[in-house]
């Protein structure tokens, strides 16, 4: 008797072993349409950005095509089509919660207060917000904003850190809010505003990209940190297959490769850096 309960046990196991794999949520969606929808932004290089081709670039977009790679072999599919949206810093979430996005590649900073809407994946860069100014007279430090103009992008982390950071430290700045990263910097060159606020490599690459290299300048003091993750609607199963990818990447040459093709030019990762990579390379 037991043997034949065994035995019955079994076979009903191996049978319903093949439902228990079929992919559900995101995965049965990108199975379904052999499409995978990724966001990017189209001006906040080296991270994402449009490319001289046209085509999206950059550190969080190299990431998400190794993600696609792991999707494809979990799926068991191959040439995935990939379907890249132009997301900016209002139209990021509500894209992703709406399903038109199943994947965000971006400068998203990952934040208890987002994750009531979406969820991350594991860590992909961390950075702190800095400020971007003239090189000759600009104010190098948070103290020497006071009477000043500070321009700053709508709705982001950096907004509501350089306002709480102003307010608790008693620095009477103003504070505006400009379009995007051209247009902060534009602002900075034409003396609009006094300095401009973002994530410190963001600023860099926007600083130079604006033919702000001679004139522009980084601030010596950080006001907040920064930790950036690739976002996705609530999903478990997805979120495992981004994040063993991450995992796999950090712990082999991958993202070294992909690291020193958009900030080789300023030296090797930092040991914050080097840190989160180490921490994020789990094992199976």
């Amino acid at each position: 008797m037991n043997v034949k309960w065994l035995l019955a046990a079994f076979v009903a196991a191996v049978v319903a072993a093949p439902a228990l794999a079929q992919p559900t949520g995101t995965l049965k969606k990108i199975a379904d349409s052999r499409t995978i929808t990724l966001g990017y932004r189209a001006d906040a290089a080296p991270f994402s950005f449009t490319g001289s081709d046209g085509q999206p670039a950059g550190y969080s977009v190299d990431l998400c095509k190794r993600v696609v790679a792991s999707v494809e072999r979990v799926l068991n599919v191959s040439n995935l089509e990939v379907k890249w949206v132009s997301v900016t810093t209002e139209s990021r979430i509500p894209q992703v919660v709406s399903g038109a996005v199943d994947l965000e590649c971006g400068v998203t900073t990952i934040t208890l207060g987002r994750q009531e809407q979406v969820d991350f994946s594991n860590q992909i860069f961390v950075e702190g917000g800095s400020l971007l100014v003239r090189a000759e007279g600009g104010p190098l430090r948070l103290a020497d904003l006071a009477g000043k103009t500070v321009g700053v992008m709508a709705g982001t982390t950096t907004e509501a850190r350089l306002r709480s950071v102003l307010k608790e430290r008693l620095i009477d700045a103003r504070v505006v809010n400009v379009k995007d990263e051209r247009d902060g910097v534009a602002a900075v060159i034409d003396k609009r505003i006094d300095a401009f606020a973002g994530d410190r490599i963001v600023l860099l690459g926007a600083g130079l990209r604006g033919g702000g290299g001679d004139v522009l300048s980084l601030a010596e003091e950080d006001f907040s940190f920064e930790p950036y993750g690739l976002m996705m609607r609530r999903d478990h199963a997805f979120r495992l297959v981004v994040n063993r990818a991450l995992a796999q990447l950090y712990g082999g040459k991958g993202i070294v490769e992909i690291y020193d093709r958009w900030f080789g030019r300023l030296g090797k990762p930092g040991p914050l850096l080097t840190a989160m990579y180490y921490l994020n390379a789990f094992s199976e």
